[in-house]
């Protein structure tokens, strides 16, 4: 019973049974209602026929006649007087006196059946008045034998033996269906998730029907793919981690155990504790980075959205700036000729545009141009952060936004990037339900585009 085909073939089978019972045995009672009732609606009408043909042509030939009609195994005919007594009869019929007693000492005006128990009689019989005279007067009695009815009755119930047999055969027939269709699909689903619950995503599932069992098999397949992927890119990440990490732990012993050598003159020595304080505050910027990402995750940062006019916001932001791009001769310009409001949360916005902006300045060119743009466009907030620098590959573009992604790493140094600021940048931008997108070119520069 633990098996859902098993669950399923005894719940239909006892529903088609059931329904099956109540069809057959209405329909059994019903045809075999209507098979009694045409045999006594035969018995009848011949027994009226007989009377009339009598009553219209009284004779010993008519009577003669009606009785060589009958001559039958199946129906027999008896011809009487008032007092019940025989006239003529069918020869093949041997009538005890007794049987005719159904007409002796009763009354019959009209024609009716007068035996109706075809299942316990040997036969039915029906009884039919004529008057010729005040003296000629009688019945034409109908008898038929009742083992045709009862043969047609063990006939119907062996068709329907077998119709119910049939429908045995075919539920079992269902059974094996169900089982190919639905329960080995779904035992190949059950495998899949034990698979993916002990760590192996690597696992294939076949493309089903266009139904719940496809959707269901489909999501498996997607949820597998999914972790797969998750658990390749938890590798890279960690790897680039480590070696995000290591680089400047090696900078910072290498060169704090030549600070430390007795022949340095202090020139020297405070190069080397420069550098070392170099390296630790990108130690530090990258550590605090990896527990934004990490908050994030966890959904243990909150946005808290307020509005403030933007314009002051972003001159603040621009005197914040302004100097690290002076230092490398590249001109920052701001443009917003419009004052207004934006819904967001202050200290978040304000991460992502200085990340931005740290991202233009590391990548731009000496003596180039980055621009601050910010403007409204149907209901909603546009910032733009365009750049004259080195730009990205068009077929790198889609990834910048991943966590430790770096469109060449091997400049990583140069450039003091570690693939984690536009990952940050991603996240908050989607927790203010906004857009981020960029457009670039290699060579020319990029332009980054938020919408909240």
């Amino acid at each position: 019973m633990n098996r859902i085909s098993t669950k399923l073939t005894l719940c239909f089978f006892l529903v088609v049974l059931f329904l099956e019972v109540i069809l057959m045995f209405y329909l059994h009672q019903n045809m075999m209602h209507t098979r009694v009732q045409e045999e006594f609606d035969r018995l009848m009408t011949n027994g009226k026929n007989h009377r009339d043909v009598l009553v219209e042509n009284y004779s010993e030939l008519t009577i003669h006649h009606i009785v060589m009609m009958e001559k039958n195994e199946n129906r027999n005919v008896i011809i009487t007087d008032k007092d019940g007594n025989i006239i003529d009869h069918s020869e093949h019929i041997k009538l005890l006196e007794d049987k005719l007693l159904i007409v002796n000492g009763q009354k019959i005006e009209m024609d009716e059946i007068i035996i109706d128990d075809w299942k316990n009689s040997p036969y039915i019989a029906s009884a039919h008045p004529y008057e010729i005279d005040e003296n000629t007067t009688g019945y034409v009695v109908m008898f038929q034998n009742t083992s045709v009815l009862q043969q047609m009755v063990k006939n119907m119930n062996l068709h329907f033996a077998i119709a119910g047999a049939t429908s045995v055969i075919v539920l079992f027939i269902v059974y094996a269906i169900l089982s190919k269709i639905i329960t080995k699909p779904l035992i190949r689903m059950r495998d899949a998730t034990e698979q993916i619950s002990k760590g192996d995503f690597d696992v294939s599932l076949p493309q089903l029907s266009n139904d719940e069992l496809g959707e269901l098999s489909h999501s498996i397949q997607t949820l597998a793919n999914d972790l797969n992927r998750m658990k390749s890119e938890r590798n890279e990440f960690l790897a680039s981690v480590a070696h995000e990490l290591s680089t400047p732990l090696t900078y910072i012993i290498g060169y704090s155990k030549v600070a430390m050598r007795d022949e340095l003159d202090k020139q020297e020595r405070e190069k080397y504790l420069a550098i070392i304080a170099e390296e630790s505050n990108r130690l530090k910027v990258l550590v605090k980075n990896l527990l934004d990402l990490a908050k994030m995750d966890e959904n243990s940062f909150t946005v808290t959205k307020e509005r403030f006019p933007i314009k002051p916001f972003l001159e603040k932001l621009y005197s914040l700036v302004v100097p690290s791009y002076e230092l490398k001769n590249i001109r920052l310009t701001l443009e917003c000729k419009n004052d207004f409001e934006v819904e967001a949360d202050p200290t978040r916005l304000e991460q992502i545009i200085l990340n931005l902006l740290d991202n233009a300045l590391k990548y731009s060119k000496e003596n180039g141009q980055v621009i601050l743009q910010a403007f409204q466009n149907e209901h909603k907030t546009i910032i733009k952060v365009i750049d004259a620098g080195i730009g990205i590959a068009q077929e790198e573009a889609n990834r910048i936004f991943e966590k430790l992604y770096r469109v060449e790493k091997s400049r990583s140094r140069e450039f003091g990037g570690s693939g984690l600021g536009l990952a940050i940048v991603k996240e908050l931008v989607d927790a203010h339900d906004g857009t981020i997108h960029v457009e670039s070119e290699l060579g020319k520069g990029s332009t980054f585009t938020i919408s909240i």
